[in-house]
């Protein structure tokens, strides 16, 4: 029995609620898809679906089926692409998502530094948002990255490389910039500008959570993609944005202010597979760890938080269409 491919076809099912879309989806034939389905229910012994409905839907056993599925067929995915690359001679290479916004210091650190730790390994880099890197993970395209915490984590092992506080970016003449501290509480009233829910979905909602927890309830949340979008929404009076300081760094026109009690702080984490992981994606933990634990000169090393795409000093030598590609 082909557990993976039944898994797989179970997994569209569960997803689309209909026999007939997932088929499609598939790209074969409904009366295959439903066989493939009864099979796999023979081989475990449960019924996955209530077909008493035009949608079906997952019994109980179909629920706890789920996550269980996608650990398989994820495993199968990274076990056919380790070997995949064990064949092809592409094991001494290490293939890496950073932040687009990494700067060129902190990329030459981390490529110098993986240099000197294991010169036979080859890092390929790429410029990838944290939720791009999470989902490139479990794909197999990618062995390790780093990600702004918190994050979905499952199968996944991660170590802190660095930790930011987050404080209030606003126009250098609004009133809020003459504060020394601000309570969040201070901001009511304000609209909240943020990176965008899809660059880093846990953090946002975690943004989100202690600004209310404060007593900040924002009328308006503005999402920004890249930190010179997020700096011209704060610009344009927009709101206020939560951030590293580095960001009032590289924009004089912007004040940064920290928060009274530090409530959030920006974490990165490397990660990588929790099972079958590179050799050498520890070592990139490490090496990540001295080199963006004192950023040079105030300026920001890595900007999961929105961090722009311009200027990228880097050619991207692996592509996708998580990866964005210069134009």
């Amino acid at each position: 029995m082909d557990l993976g491919r039944h898994l797989r076809y179970f997994l569209v099912v569960a997803r689309e609620g209909h026999f007939g879309d997932a088929a499609v989806e598939l790209g074969i034939a409904q009366p295959a898809l439903s066989q493939s389905v009864r099979r796999l229910e023979a081989e475990l012994g449960v019924t996955l679906f209530d077909r008493s409905r035009r949608r079906v839907r997952l019994t109980p056993a179909g629920r706890l089926l789920v996550d269980q599925a996608r650990e398989v067929v994820a495993g199968e995915a990274r076990l056919r692409e380790t070997m995949r690359r064990v064949r092809d001679g592409g094991v001494a290479t290490l293939r890496v998502g950073v932040p687009p916004g990494t700067s060129a210091v902190a990329l030459r650190g981390l490529l110098d530094g993986m240099a000197g730790e294991v010169p036979d390994v080859t890092v390929d880099v790429g410029a990838m948002t944290g939720a791009e890197v999470v989902r490139a993970l479990g794909e197999g395209s990618v062995d390790t990255g780093l990600v702004t915490a918190p994050f979905d984590g499952s199968g996944l092992v991660s170590e802190p490389v660095r930790r930011v506080e987050v404080g209030a970016a606003v126009p250098r003449g609004a009133p809020l910039a003459r504060a020394g501290r601000l309570e969040l509480a201070d901001l009511a009233g304000s609209d909240l500008v943020v990176a965008s829910r899809a660059e880093a979905p846990e953090w946002f909602e975690r943004v989100l959570a202690v600004c209310r927890e404060h007593g900040w309830v924002p009328p308006r949340v503005h999402e920004a993609e890249g930190t010179e979008f997020l700096s011209g929404l704060v610009l344009a009076g927009r709101g206020v944005a939560l951030a590293a300081e580095a960001l009032a760094a590289r924009e004089p026109r912007l004040a940064w202010r920290p928060l009274a009690g530090a409530p959030l702080h920006q974490r990165t984490e490397a990660v990588r597979p929790e099972r079958g992981a590179h050799p050498a994606a520890s070592v990139f933990a490490r090496v990540a760890a001295r080199v963006l634990a004192e950023p040079a000169g105030g300026a920001d090393p890595v900007a999961p938080l929105g961090g722009g795409t311009d200027g990228r000093p880097w050619s991207l030598v692996y592509g996708g269409g998580a990866i964005p590609q210069p134009g």
